[in-house]
C-alpha cells in the first residue's frame, strides 16, 4: 500500500470512531430536550461574539486615532474642561456608540459562557444518573453466566468508571467544536480582508498538534483498556483489606502486607505505564505549542510590516493580531476538540459494547403447566460450563459436563434431598432449576412444560430459594425479611409470619427495634447478627412466599445448633405437605427425613431412593452415613 493509501486508512480509521457521536448526542437530549436547546443557542451567540467584539474594537482604535487628529487640529478656550472638548468633536458620539456595544457584546458574552457551564454542571448529574441507570438496567437482562464471564464484568466495570464523563464531555466537546467553528467564520472574514494566506498559517500551526494528540488518545485508550484484568485485581485486592467481613481472617494469617505488596505491585507496574506516556505526550505537546508560537510571530511581523507601510490602519492591526491569536486559539481548541471527541468515542464503546450484550430470550409465555400437579421432571439434563477466552468474549464448553443425563421426578407434597461431595453438582442442578443456567441438552418440566417455555415472573413466584450464599443485605430487619417478596416488601403482618416459620421471631423481638432496626455496619447505629441469625433470616426471606409451590434449600441450616435445626424441619414437615421441598445438606440428620435422596458424583446421579432404601442398599450413601454416624460417636 502507497504512503498515501496507508494516511487515508489511518484518517477513515479515526473518523471511524466518531459513529457513538450521534448516539451521545441523542442520550443528552433524551437527558434533557430543554437543557440540550439552552445549550445549542448559548453556544451559538459564544461562538459568534468574539468576531463581533474584535470588530467593534477595530472601529474604536480607529476612531481614537482620527478623533486624536481632530482633536489636534483644533483650538479652545483654554476655560474649555476635557469632557466639553471631548464631546465638541464631531466623532465623538460614534466612539461612545462603540464603546456602549462593545460592552453589550462583553457582558453578553460572559452570560453565554456562564449559561454554558450552569448547563454542564446539571447535566453532568443527571446524565451521570442516566447512564448508570442503562447500565443497571441492562445488567438486570444478563444470565448468571455472563456475570461469570471476566470478560463480560471488565466491559461493565469499564463502562461505568467512564461511559457518564464521556457522554457529556463528548457532547461539550461537539458544541464547543460548533462554536470555535462560528467564531472561525467570523474571524476568517476578517482575515481574509488581509490576505487568504494567513488563514493557510493559522491551519498549519495548529494541524501538528491535533496530529500528535490523537496519537496519543488512542494510546491512553489502549492502556485504559488492555489493563483492566490489573485493575480488576488491584480492586479485588482493596475489597480483601478492606471490608469488614474480610478483616478476622486478614489479620489472623498476616495476610495484610502480602497483599499490600501486590497491590503495590500493581500499582507501580501501572503508574510506570502513566508516567512514559504523560512524559511524551506532555513533551511533543510542548514541541508543538513552540511550533504554534513561531508561526504566530511570524503572522504578527506581518502585520507589523504591513502597518508600517501604511497598507493596515493602527485599528486593523489590532484587530488582526486579536482575530489572528483568537483564531489560533479556536482552530487549536477545535482540532483538540476533534482529538478529544475521538477519545469520547473509544471510552463510549466500552457502554455501547455492554449494552448490545445480548441478554437473556424470555420468550417464554406460559403461565400454568400443561399437566396440573405434575411436579418437577428432569429429563436426561446435561450442562457444560462455558470457558469464555478473549478480548471478544468468545466461549468455549468445559471439558467435563457439570452435569450428565440427570433424570428424577418429583411430585406435589414429597421432598427431595441432593446428598454428594463438593463439586458433584448439587448446586449447579439448582441453579438450573431455577433457570439460572439452560441445559446444555435434555429438558426440564414443571407440571408438564419446559421451563424454558415459562414467563421468567410467573415461574420464579412459585419459587422461594435460600442458597448457601444468600446476601446479608444492610436494610431494615423487616425490609431483610420482606425481598423475598418485593411486591409485599413493607408487609408487617407477612414479615412476622415468615419470620416465625424461619425461626427468626424469638431474638428479632429482642433487637432494639424490632423488625425496624437497621442491620449491618454500613449505616448509623446497625446492628450485626451472628452467623445462624442471619440464616434464619434468610430462611424468613424464603417463607416470605407463602404462596411458592417449591422450596429450595441449599444448606439452609449450616450455622444453626442442631436444635434450631431440628425445629426447622418440623416446621417444614407440618407447612410443607402439599408443596415441594428440594434440600441439599451434609446433615444427614436432615437429609434422612427427604421422601427420596439422590447422591451425585461427578456430575451424574449414582443412587436415589429413601434413606432406608440406600442404607440397604449398601453403597455411597450407606458408606457416607456411617462416616457420619461414626463422627457422633
Amino acid at each position: 500500500m502507497t504512503l498515501l493509501g496507508l494516511f487515508w486508512q489511518k484518517v477513515r480509521q479515526v473518523f471511524s470512531v466518531f459513529s457513538y457521536g450521534w448516539q451521545a448526542i441523542g442520550l443528552v437530549w433524551q437527558t434533557s430536550a430543554p437543557y440540550t436547546l439552552w445549550f445549542a443557542v448559548l453556544t451559538l451567540v459564544a461562538g459568534i461574539l468574539p468576531a463581533g467584539v474584535a470588530y467593534v474594537g477595530k472601529l474604536i482604535v480607529d476612531g481614537v486615532l482620527a478623533a486624536s487628529n481632530s482633536f489636534s487640529e483644533m483650538t479652545f478656550a483654554s476655560s474649555s474642561g476635557l469632557l466639553e472638548r471631548f464631546f465638541s468633536l464631531e466623532l465623538s458620539s460614534q466612539l461612545v456608540v462603540f464603546f456602549a456595544v462593545e460592552a453589550v457584546l462583553v457582558i453578553l458574552l460572559m452570560v453565554s459562557q456562564r449559561g454554558i457551564s450552569i448547563i454542564q454542571s446539571l447535566f453532568r448529574g443527571l446524565l451521570g444518573h442516566r447512564v448508570n441507570m442503562m447500565i443497571l438496567e441492562k445488567a438486570q437482562t444478563l444470565s448468571l453466566s455472563q456475570f461469570e464471564d471476566s470478560e463480560l464484568y471488565d466491559k461493565l466495570v469499564r463502562a461505568r468508571r467512564e461511559a457518564s464523563t464521556r457522554s457529556l464531555g463528548l457532547v461539550n466537546k461537539t458544541f464547543g467544536l460548533l462554536q470555535n467553528a462560528i467564531g472561525l467564520t467570523g474571524f476568517g472574514v476578517l482575515l481574509v480582508q488581509f490576505s487568504p494566506w494567513i488563514i493557510v498559517l493559522l491551519i498549519i500551526a495548529a494541524l501538528p498538534g491535533f496530529m500528535a494528540e490523537t496519537f496519543f488518545s488512542n494510546k491512553a485508550f489502549g492502556l485504559f483498556r488492555w489493563r483492566s484484568p490489573e485493575a480488576r485485581e488491584q480492586n479485588y485486592l482493596e475489597t480483601l483489606i478492606a471490608r469488614e467481613d474480610n478483616v478476622k481472617e486478614i489479620k489472623l494469617f498476616g495476610l495484610g502486607s502480602l497483599f499490600i505488596k501486590r497491590y503495590t505491585a500493581i500499582f507501580k507496574k501501572l503508574y510506570k505505564e502513566d508516567r512514559n506516556l504523560i512524559i511524551r505526550r506532555d513533551s511533543w505537546g510542548l514541541v508543538m505549542d513552540v511550533f504554534a508560537s513561531i508561526v504566530f510571530y511570524g503572522a504578527f511581523a506581518w502585520v507589523i510590516i504591513s502597518t508600517v507601510l501604511g497598507q493596515t490602519t493602527i485599528g486593523e492591526m489590532t484587530m488582526y493580531l486579536m482575530v489572528f491569536k483568537q483564531g489560533q486559539s479556536a482552530i487549536k481548541a477545535s482540532l483538540s476538540s476533534i482529538s478529544g471527541m475521538y477519545e469520547d468515542n473509544l471510552y463510549l464503546s466500552n457502554l455501547y459494547e455492554f449494552l448490545e450484550q445480548p441478554g437473556l430470550e424470555r420468550t417464554g409465555l406460559v403461565k400454568e403447566g400443561a399437566v396440573i400437579n405434575d411436579g418437577i421432571r428432569f429429563e436426561c439434563v446435561t450442562f457444560y460450563y462455558d470457558i469464555y477466552t478473549g478480548e471478544s468474549g468468545e466461549s468455549t464448553q468445559n471439558a467435563l459436563p457439570a452435569l450428565h443425563e440427570v433424570s428424577f421426578h418429583i411430585a406435589p407434597g414429597a421432598s427431595l434431598a441432593i446428598v454428594g461431595e463438593n463439586g458433584s453438582g448439587k448446586t449447579t442442578l439448582i441453579k438450573l432449576l431455577t433457570r439460572l443456567y439452560t441445559p446444555t441438552s435434555g429438558r426440564i418440566l414443571l407440571d408438564g412444560t419446559d421451563l424454558q417455555d415459562w414467563d421468567s415472573r410467573a415461574l420464579h413466584q412459585q419459587m422461594g430459594a435460600i442458597f448457601q450464599d444468600f446476601i446479608r443485605y444492610q436494610l431494615l430487619v423487616g425490609e431483610n425479611i420482606g425481598v423475598g417478596r418485593v411486591e409485599q416488601i413493607d408487609d408487617a403482618v407477612l414479615w412476622q409470619e415468615a419470620a416465625q416459620k424461619g425461626q427468626a421471631d424469638d431474638f428479632i423481638a429482642d433487637l432494639p427495634s424490632a423488625y425496624q432496626t437497621q442491620l449491618g455496619r454500613w449505616f448509623k447505629n446497625g446492628i450485626e447478627l451472628s452467623g445462624g441469625q442471619w440464616q434464619k433470616m434468610a430462611l424468613a426471606r424464603a417463607f416470605m412466599r407463602k404462596d411458592a409451590r417449591i422450596l429450595i434449600l441449599d444448606e439452609p441450616t449450616a450455622a444453626m445448633d442442631a436444635q434450631a435445626e431440628a425445629d426447622i424441619f418440623n416446621e417444614f414437615n407440618t407447612k410443607m405437605a402439599d408443596k415441594i421441598t428440594i434440600l441439599i445438606s451434609h446433615r444427614f440428620s436432615t437429609v434422612r427425613t427427604a421422601n427420596t435422596i439422590i447422591v451425585m458424583d461427578k456430575g451424574s446421579v449414582i443412587e436415589m431412593g429413601s434413606h432406608r432404601e440406600l442404607v440397604a442398599h449398601k453403597g455411597t450413601y450407606a458408606r457416607l452415613f456411617a462416616l457420619k454416624a461414626k463422627g457422633y460417636q
